[in-house]
């Protein structure tokens, strides 16, 4: 097994270069590494329990100079009865409309000065629905530490070039990868540019970069691997793909290695509550960043489920005393897993699965997640783009971009495939379109459901 690279840590005081005195930001970051690597290996009742200790700080300072939550939780919340596994969860769920309405009223009237000054921050994600929230300087440094982990467990070699493409990233070419390494570690170039344009554009300007990494959406990396295929061509240099923000389509890791021979690795964050999750080192699911959230995969009755079922995620973030979000429904649904036997006692997702809209309804209202698979679609027909609506409890609409329409064969096994995936019963419309824009946040979904019947 190859060692991962040794990190060069830079100094900010002068005339100590090694060992390097980082400044007092990185340093926290890096202390709370230093604990990570060690929280990771407790065991999840020892990890629970540091939970519930550090929670029952949230509660009471939330209970006490957040007005939403001193009336919401009358009868509910004692702050003088101990918290416990079977307390947190009678507290009521909070849902993003909520923090739409009761903005001012989430605020804490009191928060702890050496977090930093609050700022608002905004999201919107791809529902359409925008909010404000509020964060402190101090959930950067968890974000930092938690950015370090996850070099850490891939182990990346920072000396190598990182690209970047998001939308809210311009053209760019800087010293160093960004906000967690910057003045702590010494890092190859990061080149970035907006996820505008096509995935032939993006794919060009990546064989011109030939970083060692690159970071962006799965959507883009499923259009530029296809591309590469067709084209023949393969990204030198590049050693893995790192990929945020949309739900990681089933047989993407494997176009990857096809297409350029390289690991795709996942991660789940939200604006709200920073890392969720981040992949295991060992495996392709995911363990829950319990250090910065108690995350909770919640049935329909709202019982935790159990490995293998399939629920809604509710998330608290353990840190934020500006805008504590208790209990917060960020409106996505993930498949619990079972322990990992890499070791670690953080608790595991096989799968985030996307939002209530990324759900197919059936007329007798059965609910399904539709998984198509990226390397079958491809082999059906010859697909650049895809993505499925359901327009009725009894229609599906493929929309497809292709250089030419499918032949009688191809679209005979192209229908099989993606009805196959699909409940029995529905039919599949085929539209040809010139292209499928993305949302306003620059994330694109496989699969989008426009009925009313979709459960909320």
């Amino acid at each position: 097994m190859r060692q991962p690279p040794a990190w060069q840590f830079e100094s900010a005081v002068p005339g100590v270069a090694w060992p390097a005195i980082p400044a007092q930001e990185r340093a926290l970051a890096l202390a709370l590494l230093y604990q990570l690597g060690r929280t990771q290996w407790l065991a999840p009742e020892a990890l629970r329990e540091q939970q519930l200790g550090q929670l029952a700080v949230l509660l009471r300072h939330a209970h006490a100079t957040v007005p939403y939550y001193k009336a919401k939780w009358a009868g509910d919340y004692d702050p003088a009865a101990p918290l416990t596994q079977e307390r947190f969860p009678r507290l009521p769920l909070l849902a993003r409309r909520d923090l739409q309405d009761h903005y001012a009223a989430l605020r804490s009237a009191a928060p702890p000065a050496a977090h930093g000054t609050p700022e608002e921050r905004r999201t919107s994600g791809s529902t359409g629905a925008p909010v404000r929230f509020l964060a402190a300087p101090l959930d950067g440094v968890f974000w930092a530490a938690l950015t370090l982990r996850d070099h850490d467990w891939r182990g990346r070699d920072p000396a190598l070039k990182l690209a970047v493409i998001r939308r809210e990233t311009e053209a760019s070419d800087v010293a160093n990868w960004g906000p967690a390494t910057a003045g702590l570690l010494a890092t190859g170039r990061a080149v970035g540019r907006s996820i505008r344009g096509d995935a032939a554009s993006h794919l060009d300007w990546l064989l011109r970069e030939a970083p060692g990494y690159l970071f962006t959406y799965p959507s883009l990396v499923a259009d530029m691997a296809r591309l590469s295929l067709r084209r023949g061509v393969r990204p030198q240099g590049l050693r893995e793909v790192r990929t945020l923000a949309e739900s990681l389509p089933p047989g993407l890791r494997e176009l990857v290695r096809e297409a350029w021979d390289v690991p795709l690795t996942d991660l789940y964050s939200a604006s709200e509550a920073g890392y969720l999750a981040l992949q295991c080192p060992e495996h392709e699911h995911y363990h829950v960043q319990s250090e910065n959230v108690l995350l909770e995969v919640l049935d329909d009755s709202g019982a935790p489920c159990a490995p293998g079922q399939v629920g809604r995620v509710v998330v608290t973030p353990l840190h934020n005393f500006v805008m504590p979000l208790i209990r917060y429904d960020i409106g996505d649904y993930a498949e619990a897993g079972s322990p990992c036997d890499c070791g670690r006692g953080l608790p595991v997702l096989k799968r985030i699965l996307g939002r209530v809209r990324n759900m197919l309804t059936t007329a007798d209202g059965g609910r399904h997640w539709p998984i198509f698979g990226t390397r079958a679609l491809m082999d059906s027909a010859p697909l650049r783009q895809y993505q499925f609506v359901q327009k009725a409890p009894d229609l599906v609409e493929a929309r497809v971009v292709a250089d030419t329409p499918f032949s009688a064969d191809q679209e005979s096994r192209f229908r099989e495939r993606v009805l196959s995936m699909l409940p029995a019963g529905l039919s599949l419309r085929l539209v040809y379109v010139d292209n499928l824009p993305r949302s306003a946040s620059g994330k694109f979904e496989e699969f989008v459901s426009e009925i009313s019947a979709a459960p909320r």
